[in-house]
């Protein structure tokens, strides 16, 4: 079957010819539809994140999946079901009590694989086999949107557990400042698109895709060569909600600053080492007396997985129109990895439903 992998010493990824895997007990073998290309894809092509499998000179790639059930092979589910892919699994194959409780989602990354990413293989192939409680099934007329669900699933935790932080009193916030304007930020701005005022900030030259989609959502556009994040609060106002999702260190610093009293950030990126001065008696002083909180938070579970397949059937046609437009077939899978500028996100398709 084909796959996408990238081989040790690599710095492209290859397309290889791998045998069909074959179920084991408890699992289902899934036809592939399609597979979406994120930055942790790109971080894991460079060497920057994640590892290979032990013992094996290649990963297969890709984390955003959805398919087909080929073969139940004596699970829950019927022959044709769509399903997409939780992406940890538990080291070894020995489960856990947190992936018991449907919690791996909080474990430590050095006590999980991740498929695609960390010490197990992905689901960019013709093929993929999954246990059971580790696919998530889909409505029929969503198949073609399902790679979209892992990183709304990532969006669906982040303000679920954003809320946790603030559930001591009435909370009820009507700013959100997205940083970001990559796919996971468009697509957490057009989840918070009910709140009464959003933000998203970039460092991107009009005429671009993304600033278009960001105004027609109705948010206002940061340009943070113009307006850098320390300044957003006096040019724009005090946001109840900060989502940082560049994995620029400072904006972990910054998103506390550019929080109003109450406010909380949840911080998504993951910036390599990087030392810089911080005034930390003033961050520690503007936490305290504003009552500020901020929540780091990776991964996501079974249960954020469902609630984004709701969030995504109930996304407007023209905005999920717009992430589809850079799904490329697998003889052309290249072009997923190296979009033009007028792409906002990109996936390969292995096979149609």
């Amino acid at each position: 079957m084909k796959a996408i992998a990238i081989r040790r010493g690599d710095s492209a990824p290859r397309l290889l010819d791998l045998p069909r895997p074959d179920p084991g007990p408890g699992e289902a073998l899934v036809r592939t539809l399609r597979v979406g290309v994120d930055g942790t894809d790109h971080e894991v092509i460079e060497g920057a994140h994640g590892g290979f499998p032990e013992g094996e000179d290649h990963l297969v790639l890709g984390h955003e999946a959805v398919g087909v059930v080929a073969d139940p092979n004596g699970t829950r589910f019927s022959a044709g079901d769509v399903v997409v892919p939780t992406v940890r699994r538990p080291p070894g194959g020995e489960t856990n009590e947190a992936f018991e409780r449907g919690q791996a989602d909080m474990l430590p990354p050095d006590q999980t694989h991740e498929r695609g990413i960390d010490g197990a293989h992905g689901f960019m192939s013709e093929y993929f086999t999954s246990p059971e409680q580790y696919l998530v099934s889909l409505p029929e007329d969503l198949a073609p949107l399902g790679f979209l669900v892992e990183p709304i699933s990532i969006t669906e935790k982040a303000v679920e557990h954003a809320y946790a932080s603030r559930a001591a009193f009435d909370w009820e916030p009507e700013s959100a400042f997205v940083l970001g304007n990559g796919s996971l930020g468009l697509l957490t701005l057009a989840m918070l698109r009910d709140y009464d005022r959003t933000y998203c900030l970039g460092r991107r030259d009009r005429p671009d895709p993304s600033i278009d989609l960001v105004e027609r959502l109705g948010a206002t556009y940061v340009d943070s060569r113009e307006t850098p994040v320390p300044e957003v609060p006096d040019v724009h106002e005090p946001m109840d909600f900060v989502y940082e999702a560049t994995g620029y260190a400072r904006h972990a610093v910054e998103a506390v600053g550019a929080l109003a009293p109450g406010g909380v950030a949840a911080l998504l990126g993951v910036p390599e080492p990087w030392t810089f001065e911080v005034d930390v008696g003033s961050l520690h002083r503007d936490v305290v007396m504003n009552n500020k909180a901020v929540v780091g938070t990776v991964n996501s579970s079974a249960d954020h997985f469902r609630a984004a397949a709701d969030t995504l059937a109930g996304l407007p046609d023209w905005i999920t129109d717009e992430f589809q437009r850079g799904v490329t077939p697998v003889e052309d899978f290249e072009r997923a990895f190296d979009p033009d500028e007028t792409t906002i996100k990109t996936a390969v398709q292995f096979s149609a439903r």
